[in-house]
């Protein structure tokens, strides 16, 4: 039997964003057409999975449009305060929360209010925006206190102390990396329909190869078009931040889909972005460590080596 053909050194590797663009395109061409919650309509498959490696501080951020990665970050960092308001959000410039609680306000009030105008409101009013601007015990709630009870004595429940899932995950990986217990859950079936939005990148799991610290992501659904993006981007940043605090090097990102989908009102950006190819290698830089993983700051992230082609806008599909 003849053996197997080894790639050539001097052969490239090929770019790591062509995993991307290739789910673009078989999602677009092959996809199950259907009527989804928005009422936009998706196509859709079932089952997906990618793979990054992040050593050498390589970040899955693509080149083939830009993504607004300090946007992602600022998320990102706002999910591990267990803040559930947009205001600081708002306050900042981040706009990627708005429309659901915007939507929320005028289904309950009956005030057609502009989406800037309900913003600029949430920004100035303190009291508005802690009515309106909640979006329920989303994503940091859940990973950094979630909701315990305990049985009284009188027979009664009560809210015990919230379990810090974040904090229990890098302990765990400190003390005890062969564990299969790394796992971080957005997923409360008893809280979802509190949610503003159901937690879409629902469940974490951390494994520790040698001194490398590997991520798998499982999300649910997602918007490959406009979610997928971020999601990467933002896994990778929480990959190598707990990379950092528990001494470890950054391994392999797995990302893993459910149901995968490119919305019928995107055909625009998709065939645009299907026409151009991957550039450059992006590395993210931490500048600092902080004491704890809830202690960075914006300001400790710096990206190197991102010259993305222009940015293409398309409707939140909401």
């Amino acid at each position: 039997m003849a053996s197997a053909a080894i790639p050539s050194a001097d052969i490239p590797l090929r770019h790591p964003e062509w995993q991307y663009l290739d789910l673009m395109r078989q999602i677009w061409e092959h996809g199950s057409e259907r009527v989804d919650r928005t009422g936009v309509g998706t196509r859709s498959i079932a089952g997906v999975m990618l793979r990054f490696d992040l050593g050498g501080g390589a970040m899955p951020l693509l080149t083939t449009k830009r993504v607004y990665w300090k946007t992602a970050t600022r998320e990102m960092l706002w999910f591990l305060t267990g803040e559930t308001n947009i205001r600081p959000l708002v306050l900042q410039g981040v706009k990627i929360w708005n429309e659901w609680p915007h939507a929320r306000y005028i289904k309950e009030t009956g005030d057609g209010i502009p989406l800037d105008d309900f913003v600029a409101r949430i920004a100035e009013d303190e009291e508005f925006a802690a009515k309106w601007g909640d979006l329920g015990p989303v994503y940091g709630k859940q990973w950094v206190d979630w909701p315990t009870w305990r049985y009284r004595a009188d027979g009664l429940y009560e809210r015990g102390e919230g379990i810090n899932q974040v904090a229990e995950v890098v302990a765990s990986l400190k003390n005890n990396p062969g564990s299969r217990r790394h796992i971080i859950e957005g997923w409360n079936v008893a809280e979802l329909d509190r949610m503003a939005l159901p937690p879409c990148h629902k469940t974490y799991q951390f494994h520790v190869a040698g001194n490398r610290l590997n991520c798998l992501l499982y999300q649910r659904s997602c918007d490959v078009a406009l979610g997928l993006p971020f999601n990467l981007w933002s896994a990778a940043l929480l990959m190598r931040m707990m990379a950092q605090q528990t001494d470890l090097e950054p391994g392999e990102l797995v990302w893993m889909g459910g149901d995968v989908h490119l919305y019928l009102n995107h055909e625009d950006l998709i065939t645009e972005q299907l026409s151009r190819e991957p550039t450059g290698h992006p590395v993210l830089e931490i500048k600092r460590r902080p004491e704890t993983i809830f202690d960075y700051r914006i300001e400790d992230f710096v990206v190197h080596d991102y010259a993305p082609l222009a940015p293409i806008k398309a409707p939140v599909a909401v």
